[in-house]
């Protein structure tokens, strides 16, 4: 059972580090090509590209904070509440597990062997995966979630950064197109895998999002650039 909760919880921070990633790149991809758009200057566009960058980090990481720490005070909330009716009403918590099992489709004997049996084990526990799938001692950490969505955001960011700064003027735009659409559809393939959906339709949905944006904000750039605003 370990086993397949810490399988599960690296799945869940693998699949955050994915999204946060695609988040990275979009977001970048649209500001550094938007700024393209309005002015040729490389230093412009890589103030523009890492302030950016930083500015959406931490976005990240403070929205990432807020809410895993709402789902931990719901977490501690559900366990002090359980741990309080498993103390004051033991036999009346029993026959909610039996019942819980009975309404799964076990026998009303099966169902009151299996909850005799997991209560004498680890009520709490019991009453924790079967009701709201939490395990007591593997709690949501806020800040490894901050952590985590900061530093995949500013990788899947700095792939359009690099893809607008470092080629030729006449060559930025394109190239971080192709280098953006590449990780886009990187980026769709392994969220998908994870995700157990359909693959390629998941890739061509996130690739024509990303490239969409970029149009955008590059379209937005060269009308502001041309006014001269």
């Amino acid at each position: 059972m370990e086993h397949v909760e810490n399988t599960k919880s690296k799945l869940n921070w693998l699949r955050a580090g994915v999204l946060g990633a695609n988040d990275g790149i979009v977001s970048m991809a649209g500001l550094v090509v938007g700024v393209a758009g309005a002015t040729q200057d490389k230093t412009a566009i890589l103030v523009a590209g890492l302030a950016g960058l930083v500015a959406g980090a931490f976005s990240m990481a403070v929205g990432e904070y807020v809410s895993v720490s709402t789902q931990r005070d719901a977490e501690k909330y559900f366990i002090e509440k359980e741990s309080k009716e498993i103390e004051e009403d033991p036999e009346g918590e029993l026959e909610e597990l039996v019942e819980i099992y009975e309404a799964k489709g076990l026998s009303k004997e099966t169902a009151r062997a299996v909850a005799v049996e997991l209560t004498e084990k680890d009520a709490l526990e019991a009453h924790l995966e079967l009701q709201f799938g939490l395990n007591k001692d593997e709690l949501t950490s806020a800040w490894q979630a901050a952590i985590a969505s900061a530093i995949s955001f500013t990788i899947g960011g700095l792939i359009p950064v690099l893809a607008i700064i470092l080629p030729a003027a006449s060559a930025r735009v394109p190239v971080t197109f192709v280098a953006v659409g590449i990780a886009l559809l990187i980026t769709g393939n392994v969220s998908a895998r994870m995700s157990n959906a359909h693959v390629p339709r998941a890739m061509i949905r996130i690739f024509f999002g990303g490239m969409l944006a970029m149009i955008a904000t590059y379209i937005v750039g060269l009308l502001f650039g041309s006014a001269g605003i």
